[in-house]
């Protein structure tokens, strides 16, 4: 008889602690549930779609790696994209391809949206080059226009004098 109270009070303790550890496992589940939702909504913020058309001009981003050179490009102080390229047809919604000049054939010319930026025409970033005069030395003087600043540099010993000009 002793034995038998013995397995039921075992066999209760034993089912009452699967219930506590299943109601435990779903506050746990619904906690994880909250989290993600919370950190999905921080992340979409400033996500958007990006989709290109045939026609547009786009930016192809140049990844920063030491030692690696990419589209000509090299070290840290490389642009971050490089020049328009003009978009010949979209692959999916997140393929384009794009029309490659002919010293970058070893390239491939599929390229995912994420590395990709729309170029935005701008009239005032057009640089108008300046005819100079190459001397026969293949040589050139720079003449100064205006002097926008000066300024004293006073180390230990000396002082320097900087001038800023354009």
């Amino acid at each position: 008889m002793e034995s038998e109270l013995k397995k039921n009070t075992n066999f209760k303790e034993k089912i009452d602690f699967v219930n506590k550890t299943s109601e435990m496992v779903k506050v746990i589940r619904q906690q994880i549930v909250t989290a993600q939702s919370r950190q999905k909504s921080y992340a979409y913020v400033r996500q958007r779609p990006l989709e290109f058309e045939v026609g547009d001009l786009v930016f192809i981003k140049v990844a920063p790696m030491k030692g690696v050179m990419r589209f000509g490009k090299r070290g840290k102080l490389s642009p971050r994209y490089v020049r328009p390229y003009k978009v010949i047809e979209c692959i999916g919604n997140v393929a384009n391809k794009l029309e490659l000049p002919q010293e970058m054939a070893s390239i491939h010319n599929v390229f995912h949206v994420s590395i990709l930026t729309k170029y935005v025409l701008d009239p005032s970033h057009v640089i108008k080059p300046q005819a100079v005069q190459i001397q026969e030395d293949m040589s050139y003087e720079e003449k100064p226009i205006e002097i926008l600043d000066r300024k004293m540099k006073i180390l230990r010993n000396k002082e320097i004098s900087l001038v800023k000009v354009l």
